[in-house]
């Protein structure tokens, strides 16, 4: 588990390696989040900011760590990603994406707060099986986010590597407009 999450992630996890001192738990969390990232019916985009704002709403700043840079990993525009916290004000996001939003907000709430109108609008949009899964999705990452949050684990600073990135990709877009861009 070690060696395939420092090649896969570039360090060791701290959710298995909590989950370590019961092996059992591990390898069958293990195969559940295999099964999990085979399901393809709802688009990754939005799959990542339903799975965002669930980890935020419970506040596990582990799974908002990883998740930003897995979403970012993916291609996400870095806009969207760093305004997840303020989503309801931010004019980032496409209707589709504020009411995935929204579900995974409603879903999260205890007890949950899904209405009929939202549901209504997503399935039309997505279509049952989407729904489907996009429900799932947003109860699986309630149990990542309960659990770790549970566990006491926080940020492992993978978000600090995207910031950097950014941080890079800005200035040399920069560069190149002053025409100090260039290659060696």
């Amino acid at each position: 588990m070690e060696w395939y999450s420092r090649r896969a992630y570039g360090k060791v996890l701290d959710p298995g390696k909590a989950m370590a001192h019961s092996p059992r738990a591990l390898w069958t969390y293990l195969r559940f989040e295999q099964s999990v990232a085979r399901w393809r019916r709802v688009d990754k985009g939005l799959a990542h900011l339903a799975e965002l704002v669930a980890a935020g709403a419970v506040g596990c700043s582990w799974c908002m760590d990883f998740g930003y840079w897995e979403s970012h990993r993916g291609g996400m525009d870095p806009r969207k990603l760093r305004d997840v916290p303020v989503w309801r004000d931010s004019d980032a996001y496409t209707d589709l994406e504020r009411d995935v939003m929204a579900y995974a907000e409603a879903m999260t709430a205890t007890p949950p707060t899904v209405d009929d109108a939202l549901s209504g609008r997503l399935r039309a949009a997505l279509g049952e099986p989407a729904l489907v899964e996009l429900t799932m999705l947003v109860a699986v990452e309630n149990l990542r986010s309960r659990v770790n949050s549970s566990l006491g684990l926080t940020s492992q600073g993978f978000k600090d590597s995207c910031d950097l990135a950014d941080h890079a990709a800005a200035g040399g877009a920069r560069a190149a407009e002053d025409g100090r861009g260039g290659s060696a």
